[in-house]
């Protein structure tokens, strides 16, 4: 039997890397794709397939696509998990880094989306796997552009859901918790350059602290990405896959009581959470 064809975004490190290693594990030729293709020495040690991709350059889409497919015939999962977290007051924020973030985190998962459909479609078959978030559900401070980007996500993946189906295409939301990854520090590190400074500097401070406390080694309110990795294969392989999968530390809980506490009371909730203040 000829073997499923996977392409997973952002493989360099962190969720992307679990994807990629645990996709091959379950029998997919698995192809990582990152701007940084020395940072995925590991990867194709393994056996994984590493490509050049910046997800917000048309012709490194198209480029990275046509190899494929050149190589394979099909691409028979996409996992959109590139992206990054902009952290910064929205005062404070330059619209430079809205639209980037904007650009990273949805016109990129869009543009290969875009590419890969037609030969999912010409196959009758294919998943298209999301990594939103949780907070594609609910908001944290310091957080208005990441989270904006995340809530596109979801209803951007809802209403292909509903175009793709008659295709034979499923398309699945992933929704992790906290993970333990460098993504953390790397937000704090933007959220500190950003409104470090001025009247945001109490709040920027307590996020930051909470979200570099996601990347310590052995942090017991986070999961390991490996947690991520297990519900893309999930998703990947299953018959009829769920349309959102929360996985990894607070997902499910916290996404549940966003829709049973009134806004104010999850506010609250939300803020002591993270220490920052009132």
């Amino acid at each position: 039997m000829t073997k499923k064809v996977a392409l997973v975004t952002g493989a360099s490190s962190g969720i992307g890397e679990a994807a990629a290693r645990q996709l091959q594990k379950a029998g997919f030729i698995v192809y990582g794709a990152a701007r940084r293709t020395d940072r995925m020495s590991g990867l194709a040690a393994s056996g994984v397939r590493t490509l050049a991709l910046d997800v917000t350059s048309e012709t490194s889409a198209d480029k990275a696509v046509a190899e494929i497919i050149a190589a394979e015939g099909r691409i028979d999962v996409l996992v959109n998990n590139a992206g990054y977290g902009s952290y910064g007051a929205l005062e404070d924020v330059p619209m430079e880094e809205a639209r980037a973030q904007i650009e990273v985190n949805v016109f990129g998962l869009a543009r290969l989306t875009r590419l890969v459909l037609p030969h999912m479609r010409a196959r009758r078959g294919g998943t298209i796997v999301n990594i939103s978030s949780m907070g594609g559900r609910f908001a944290t401070p310091m957080g208005a552009w990441y989270h904006a980007s995340k809530y596109a996500v979801e209803g951007l993946s809802d209403a292909l859901r509903l175009e793709a189906k008659r295709f034979g295409i499923d398309v699945v939301l992933i929704e992790p918790g906290s993970v333990r990854t460098e993504w953390g520090a790397i937000a704090a590190g933007k959220l500190r350059a950003t409104s470090g400074h001025g009247p945001y500097a109490e709040q920027a401070d307590a996020m930051a602290k909470s979200l570099d406390r996601s990347s310590r080694p052995g942090s017991r309110m986070t999961s390991p990405a490996t947690v991520i990795g297990n519900a893309v294969v999930t998703a990947a392989t299953a018959r009829r896959p769920r349309t959102r999968y929360r996985v990894g530390f607070g997902a499910s809980p916290l996404i549940l009581l966003n829709r049973l506490l009134p806004d104010r009371a999850f506010d609250a909730l939300i803020k002591r959470s993270s220490g920052v203040p009132a």
